[in-house]
């Protein structure tokens, strides 16, 4: 349409209808005059709607899927969680248990050697003041706990206290090559030194230069002066090798300890010495030797074979 005067005249008029007819639809409500064609327009547009609709709803529905899937993922990360705690609470419960175990082990040597100990855990491993092989464990000063006390667990000995502090303490490993104890070996005098050798075995030498020793014999501790730093009794190791003897005045053997001073978790602090020395009673029953098994051999006797003089007398 060109943008003449008459043509807008006409949409002047066609837009001053439509207020009119726009107000008399309000005013009557549902006697509204224009309704019936209101229906109608319904009628003829309604459809055409529905197609809309329908063409628009799988998008509509892409959308709340979209939605739905991140309330679903949200669902299933919460579920993951809920799932790691719970691995979590399983550890922790088998964790439970092993340090139940070892405690129990701990306080059956302590029971045997009459050791009134103290118990702790271990809360940090490494160098300490210098030292190479020491842990730090959460018992201290308020706990009754002194520099030079017997530590063990339920394995044998674990080293001895060094350095104490309100809460904590450090502890010296028996494996460290500064630590040194006075040992005996099991049923015997035979007395000697044990020296830590890092991750090797300890090393051990014995005053006597002739002592009969073999591997599989075991040692504990001889102990100290007024019981500090060593009590006496404890287990310390099985001897692994022997030096052979050159007639020297002493003589050295190396010894697996007990304790595996890498897995250290629960110990106890020798806090009160026994009356008296148990001797080789905290010593773990000898393992019984494996009876090897017996072969015998049965021969059968074979047929003899003729001599060459009755083969020529049948030929």
């Amino acid at each position: 349409m060109r943008d003449t005067r008459e043509s807008r005249l006409l949409l002047v008029l066609l837009i001053a209808v439509a207020f009119a007819l726009i107000t008399v639809d309000i005013r009557g409500g549902e006697d509204s005059p224009v309704d019936g064609a209101r229906q109608g327009a319904a009628t003829v547009f309604g459809p055409i709607e529905s197609g809309v609709s329908a063409a628009v709803d799988p998008v509509g529905n892409a959308v709340s899927a979209i939605r739905d899937s991140g309330e679903r993922h949200d669902r299933l990360a919460a579920l993951e969680q809920e799932n790691a705690a719970l691995k979590a609470r399983l550890g922790s419960d088998d964790r439970s248990r092993s340090r139940l175990k070892q405690l129990d082990t701990m306080l059956k040597i302590a029971g045997r050697g009459q050791y009134g100990i103290k118990g702790a855990q271990v809360i940090a491993v490494g160098a300490a003041q210098g030292f190479s092989w020491t842990i730090t464990i959460d018992v201290g000063a308020r706990d009754g706990i002194k520099r030079d006390m017997t530590v063990l667990n339920g394995e044998g000995l674990v080293g001895r206290v060094t350095t104490v502090g309100p809460d904590t303490a450090t502890v010296l490993l028996a494996s460290d090559p500064d630590f040194t104890v006075g040992t005996r070996m099991e049923s015997g005098d035979e007395l000697g030194f044990a020296s830590g050798q890092g991750d090797r075995p300890l090393r051990v030498e014995l005053l006597n230069g002739k002592a009969e020793v073999k591997k599989g014999d075991r040692l504990v501790t001889f102990g100290s002066q007024a019981d500090r730093p060593f009590v006496p009794g404890v287990p310390v190791g099985v001897v692994s090798r022997v030096d052979p003897s050159g007639g020297d005045l002493t003589r050295t053997l190396y010894v697996t300890p007990y304790v595996g001073f890498t897995q250290l978790d629960i110990v106890g602090v020798v806090v009160e010495a026994p009356k008296k020395d148990p001797r080789d009673t905290v010593l773990p029953p000898k393992p019984k030797p494996t009876p090897r098994p017996t072969v015998t051999v049965t021969v059968t006797p074979s047929a003899e074979a003729p001599v060459d003089g009755q083969n020529q007398q049948e030929q």
